[in-house]
């Protein structure tokens, strides 16, 4: 055979796409025409030593020559062994790369005899390869891989710290792991270097690529990701779906944190010799399930459901995305996984838009909802869609930046939805961000609802005290959520005061006849004038605890406020009007005919009014207590 012929058959790269460059210039020997005779035969001795001692390690192994070889592992038989096996290798490989550049017949044997050699060592090195990935899948999970690095690096600081017993015993576990691991991870990448220097490049990488995705698909399948269709989404319950989400949510953050950080760091290292193979071994084994990580919330986003529970599935999607896209990036870096990262970017722009379309149809459901679509609320309390409205904003603002990433780029609403005169309620500074505007802006076709459920109302003392109850739940809404933050102080500030005037309007309607029965500054009345004065006192007072037991205030920072209010006006009055005119009536007789409230008993009924009617005192124990050590407050400073 022409020796350029021979040279090509054993020389040629298995796999042409990994093969690498020579880790160190070989020194070639000089044509043979200059290469002094003695010089020469010590080379062709030097080089039989070389086939000679391979042939003894390499035969050695051979499963189809040797039963134990057939059943032993080098790796795990003898380290020592292995590292020679592994040593001898390298140089058969260096010789023939030496030997393929002497034109004489002597090198073509010895050629043709070391491919043979080399081919059985390739196909040992192999099983030695499959066997390690398959019996240490254990010490190999990504959890414990990805886990390594950082254990390593916290270990000195532990060891300096802690003396304890069970501390150490656990220690000792943990480094009997990692000394399994760490073996494992150092055969892996020994095996590969010399099987991609020998031309091997493929082989080994299609064993690794195997074993490795499987372990990945089977990683994404346990912690319950499923493929699944649009139409399978579409028929789903609600319940069963947000479950999903529910485990997706968990399911990808272990994911990065283990698995593709695990099988990232475990590439990097087996394959530290080649670029191009780490890259394409890695993004090989990681896409698929990447991809379908990845691309799970797009689906959910794009599923048609309307509820308003999806709003905040979808946002806890966006922002576990959005707040683990420095890992996703750095992860994926390689060109080859773009794809991977363009999927988690598609799945962010699609769960934006949704949320969205959302909040665009939820204002649209309370701009739609008509005065008549409910009775009005029994003593001008709080309304449904006020408590369902608050919750929902409530809940939107807990997300924070994320809800301002989100809705960043969202348009202005149109005024023409609303009244003329509410236009000058609607936000206006081009400072706020985008979605305090539209918060704002909502809250506001809100309060231009209530106005109109309000208006229901036969009579104007409920329909300001259902104003200021429904406001003052808005306000309180606000105040004990990051609300406020979006909306700023000056927004709640503004707000607090028109329920003062909406608590005074109601005030004056419900008590001002009770104020007006107190002449301020009149001379001694007869007794005559006295008793006329105490009656209509008593029948004003009457009616307008009447009135005021027939009305709800469920706020009770709103009902302290009205109480204080009330109180503060009536009961000084009452007390300079009842020392006034009490002695002007006569005996105690007529005194008990005319007068019914002496000034304290005015003070527990105005108390008793306000906290214990029809259940509005029932709050919690820290607001309860609140208002009764106000109360007291109250009544100390009335009795002065």
């Amino acid at each position: 055979m022409p020796r350029k012929g021979m040279r090509s058959i054993c020389f040629q790269p298995r796999t042409p796409s990994f093969a690498s460059p020579a880790r160190g210039s070989l020194a070639l020997p000089a044509p043979p025409a200059q290469v002094p005779a003695a010089a020469a035969a010590a080379a062709a001795a030097e080089a039989d030593k070389v086939i000679e001692f391979a042939a003894l390690l390499i035969m050695k192994w051979n499963p189809d020559t040797s039963s134990y070889a057939r059943v032993t592992s080098l790796f795990y038989e003898s380290k020592r062994e292995a590292a020679q096996f592994i040593a001898c290798v390298n140089n058969l490989q260096k010789s023939m790369h030496a030997w393929a550049s002497a034109a004489n017949s002597a090198s073509d044997e010895r050629l043709v005899h070391a491919q043979f050699l080399m081919e059985i060592a390739m196909k040992r090195l192999q099983k030695e390869f499959y066997q390690i990935l398959s019996l240490n899948r254990a010490h190999l999970d990504p959890e414990s891989v990805s886990a390594r690095s950082s254990r390593a690096s916290a270990r000195s600081s532990i060891s300096e710290y802690s003396d304890d017993d069970g501390c150490g015993a656990a220690g000792d576990s943990i480094a009997e792991v990692e000394e399994a691991s760490t073996a494992a991870m150092s055969d892996l990448r020994s095996i590969a270097e010399c099987m991609i220097a020998s031309g091997y490049g493929k082989e080994c990488v299609a064993i690794y690529n195997i074993i490795r995705k499987s372990i990945v698909d089977e990683g994404i399948y346990r912690l319950g990701v499923e493929r699944l269709s649009a139409s399978q989404v579409a028929k789903m319950d609600w319940e069963v779906l947000e479950m999903k989400v529910k485990n997706w949510l968990e399911a990808v953050k272990i994911a990065i944190r283990s698995l593709f950080t695990g099988e990232r760091i475990l590439c990097d290292h087996v394959f530290a010799s080649s670029d191009s193979i780490r890259e394409s071994c890695f993004a090989e084994i990681s896409r698929d399930g990447a991809m379908l990580l990845f691309g799970y919330p797009e689906l959910i986003a794009r599923s048609k459901r309307s509820s308003e529970e999806k709003m905040f599935r979808l946002l806890d999607m966006y922002s576990t995305i959005s707040e683990s896209w420095p890992e996703i990036d750095s992860i994926f870096a390689f060109e080859s996984t773009s794809a991977v990262r363009s999927q988690a970017l598609a799945s962010l722009d699609r769960l934006g838009e949704s949320a969205r379309a959302l909040l665009s149809n939820f204002e649209a459901a309370v701009q739609k909802d008509s005065p008549k679509s409910s009775p009005p609320v029994a003593g001008g309390g709080v309304h449904a869609l006020t408590v369902r409205t608050m919750n929902y904003l409530t809940l939107l603002a807990d997300y924070g930046s994320i809800v301002g990433d989100v809705f960043a780029d969202w348009p202005r609403p149109a005024k023409s939805s609303l009244p003329e005169s509410y236009f000058d309620e609607a936000p206006e500074s081009d400072d706020a961000p985008a979605i305090s505007r539209r918060l704002a802006w909502l809250i506001l076709v809100l309060l231009c609802k209530l106005d109109g459920k309000a208006k229901r109302y036969k009579d104007g003392a409920t329909f300001y005290l259902s104003l200021a109850n429904n406001l003052q739940h808005v306000v309180s809404k606000v105040r004990a959520s990051n609300l406020k933050y979006l909306l700023g102080e000056e927004w709640v500030a503004k707000h607090e005061r028109k329920v003062r005037l909406f608590t005074g309007s109601y005030e004056q309607l419900v008590w001002g006849q009770v104020f007006a029965s107190l002449p301020e500054g009149s001379p001694p009345p007869s007794p005559a004038q006295a008793q006329e004065r105490f009656r209509r006192f008593n029948t004003s007072f009457g009616e307008a605890c009447w009135k005021q037991s027939e009305r709800i205030v469920p706020d009770p920072k709103l009902r302290e406020e009205i109480l204080g209010s009330v109180g503060g006006r009536l009961v000084p009055a009452y007390r300079e009007f009842y020392d006034a005119h009490k002695a002007a009536i006569g005996d105690e007789r007529n005194a008990g005919l005319f007068v019914r409230y002496a000034p304290e008993d005015l003070e527990n009924y105005l108390l008793e009014l306000f906290c214990l009617t029809r259940g509005d005192c029932a709050v919690t124990t820290s607001s309860a207590s609140s208002s009764s050590t106000s109360s007291s407050n109250r009544h100390r400073s009335w009795s002065r």
